[in-house]
């Protein structure tokens, strides 16, 4: 039974893709580029430090690179747009952004986040009255009521042996892939990752490696120095938890402790407690968790719990040949927009 309903999600993903590839004025087109950054499987992709490493990359370009989500868990989701950052300050908390804008917003100073549950409407208005001069569609590749300029497929080998949901992970089948501009695999050498883009059918393959920083305190901010070989204990309420205890024992922490949560889990104090008594039993030194949990984690009484975020950054290889081939992607002649832009309605005002 399971095969089949997974069977017919599959089919359904793909007659969509299709009502769309045959009529492409169904796609609301904005004034300024889109690039596009999604995934075949559902969560701990790690699309979301790819999205922060392009931000980076098109402000060293000399642009002003809007990022547009959907603030997926919000509490408190209200109709039209919402400014997470303008490019200069934070606007919205973590109810109203969600936390994986929250958290990018607080990653890359000179980048709007704009969340909504149009797309368009949030680039409208990123283009209108925050000046973005290119968007960044988080999570973008099934969302294909919007056309984009750009397509990349963040990828892992392990996608090849999975079934769409919801026998196994995948939002649609693996031929979907194959419209993919470019797919940016999580893979330890570029060989490895070309192996899986030949697999998908994707003919241009970039390589990601995922690097943790250092850690930083959630309470403030401030770094903190945490010795090679002291007893952390870890905590994670994302998609793929058991991945951040393996970066963090990698990276050279001996993990005495482990406590799971759901991805976008609200902490509570019960939680905060439940945190605090594991580490002390463990004799840990200090909790360490994700960059997205210390969004969630921040907003609660944290006592005098020593917890520490540490920070997911991606590299995407070859950097230079990534960056020249985004370049000039983004400067190859664009259809004219076919629409004027709506004035689009936001949550907090124009700052």
């Amino acid at each position: 039974m399971i095969q089949t309903l997974s069977s017919i999600y599959s089919a359904a993903a793909a007659w969509r893709r299709r009502r769309y590839a045959r009529d492409p004025e169904r796609r609301r087109r904005l004034a300024r580029p889109v690039v596009s950054v999604g995934n075949l499987r559902v969560g701990g992709t790690g699309k979301t430090p790819v999205v922060e490493r392009i931000a980076r990359l098109l402000l060293e370009q000399g642009e002003r690179p809007a990022i547009l989500a959907r603030g997926y868990a919000r509490r408190t989701a209200a109709d039209g747009a919402t400014v997470v950052s303008d490019g200069t300050a934070i606007r919205a908390d973590v109810d109203a952004a969600g936390d994986e804008p929250l958290m990018l917003a607080r990653a890359v100073t000179g980048a709007i986040v704009v969340v909504g549950a149009s797309r368009y409407l949030s680039g409208c208005l990123a283009e209108r009255r925050l000046g973005a001069t290119v968007h960044i569609l988080d999570d973008g590749f099934q969302h294909v009521e919007l056309a984009r300029d750009i397509d990349l497929l963040v990828v892992s080998e392990e996608d090849l042996g999975d079934r769409p949901l919801p026998a196994g992970r995948l939002r649609e089948s693996l031929a979907a892939a194959s419209v993919a501009d470019a797919a940016i695999v999580d893979a330890g050498y570029l060989s490895a990752a070309e192996r899986v883009g030949r697999a998908l059918g994707v003919p241009t393959v970039f390589c990601m490696t995922r690097v943790l920083g250092a850690p930083r305190m959630v309470s403030n901010h401030d770094s903190v120095v945490v010795p090679s070989g002291a007893r952390v204990f870890a905590v994670a309420g994302v998609a793929r938890p058991d991945r951040f205890f393996a970066d963090v024992a990698a990276a050279g922490w001996q993990v005495v402790g482990t406590m799971r949560f759901g991805d976008h889990y609200r902490f509570g104090p019960r939680d905060v407690g439940r945190i605090a008594a594991g580490a002390k039993s463990t004799a840990a030194a200090i909790v360490l968790t994700t960059d997205k949990d210390a969004v969630r984690l921040a907003a609660c009484d944290l006592g005098d719990l020593p917890i520490a975020s540490v920070p997911l950054t991606a590299t995407i290889e070859p950097a230079d040949a990534f960056r020249d081939w985004l370049v000039a992607r983004l400067r190859e002649p664009r259809t004219p927009n076919p629409e004027p832009n709506p004035e689009p309605r936001t949550e907090n005002p124009e700052p």
